[in-house]
């Protein structure tokens, strides 16, 4: 099996990040590749999806869940933001919906309700992680809800939605925000601030070993050793290595036993499977059986070797 021209015959969103991170391909190349992104695929699929309001709608859910869920996707293609279509659509949302609570339920809303704008995020850890995460990306970086999570964060070193209840963190909301931020630095340049948040927050995923309980060293939850994409807010090993070669920072020794585990799920012809799916966006192409090879987990797996077996 070429596993990696398997990884380029396929979507643009898929091939010009083959390209980028597992070929020796040059920049232009892998530029021209991109910009088929937001007119080919999932990337034109998704703006093509979006609703006049600037929110994106599945039957039965929320808008805010569909929305968020739908621009953490959009994010995930490596999209250009500077492309047309794409800054038309970000500024649709910014435009059209306001975070809102009526009655205890919050929701993204008309502007005439007042509120936040989607970028600015609302009161959830988890939420904000991925509301920040997709407005630094698309040139919309909150300052404001970058030191709201930034105050939220716990005395272990992570967060979770269920704070100040809970005092301690979750694996699920501190890797939504720990993304936000390295979004947001990426954004607008040194922060120190933010580093040594977002440094905290790693050492907590870090101290167990990105899976396991502090407390007695076992798995946390068997759901952290299936790999689903898009993740949406839930947690997994795949996606925490992946969030730690995006940092540009060397593998720390403590992430060895979990590059293990992604090691042992590679398949005989060198693919990973989709373990699990999670349907909270517009239906869409992207949409890969469970149990079978896997372009997104491939991709990601490949690229967290290729960063742990340059520094060993």
């Amino acid at each position: 099996m070429d596993t990696i021209g398997w990884l380029l015959d396929s979507d643009p969103a898929l091939s010009w990040q083959a390209m980028r991170d597992l070929t020796g391909a040059s920049a232009a190349a892998i530029a021209s590749e991109r910009v088929r992104v937001s007119h080919e695929g999932i990337g034109a699929e998704i703006l093509n999806l979006q609703q006049a309001d600037g929110s994106w709608r599945r039957a039965g859910a929320p808008a805010w869940l569909t929305t968020l869920f739908t621009m953490q996707l959009l994010r995930a293609t490596g999209t250009d933001p500077a492309d047309p279509a794409v800054a038309a659509a970000v500024a649709r949302l910014e435009t059209g919906l306001r975070w809102n609570d009526q009655g205890g339920r919050w929701d993204l809303r008309s502007p005439e309700t007042g509120g936040n704008t989607f970028f600015e995020g609302e009161v959830e850890p988890c939420i904000n992680g991925g509301a920040l995460a997709a407005g630094a990306y698309f040139r919309r970086p909150s300052a404001n809800l970058m030191r709201r999570l930034v105050d939220e964060q716990l005395e272990d070193g992570g967060w979770n939605c269920e704070a100040p209840k809970s005092t301690r963190s979750s694996f699920h909301t501190t890797i939504c925000v720990l993304e936000g931020l390295l979004e947001y630095e990426r954004a607008v340049g040194s922060a120190p601030e933010v580093a040594f948040s977002r440094k905290r927050g790693e050492e907590y995923l870090l101290k167990r070993a990105l899976y396991r309980r502090l407390s007695t060293g076992e798995t946390a939850n068997p759901e952290f050793l299936e790999f689903a994409f898009p993740p949406r807010y839930r947690y997994d090993l795949l996606r925490a290595l992946d969030y730690f070669r995006a940092t540009g920072s060397a593998p720390d020794a403590r992430i060895k036993d979990a590059v293990g585990i992604i090691e042992s799920k590679r398949q005989s012809d060198g693919r990973w499977l989709l373990d699990a799916r999670y349907d909270e966006t517009p239906p869409s192409r992207l949409n890969e059986p469970v149990n079978q090879p896997s372009r997104w987990n491939t991709l990601r797996a490949l690229r967290v070797l290729q960063w742990y077996e340059r520094s060993y």
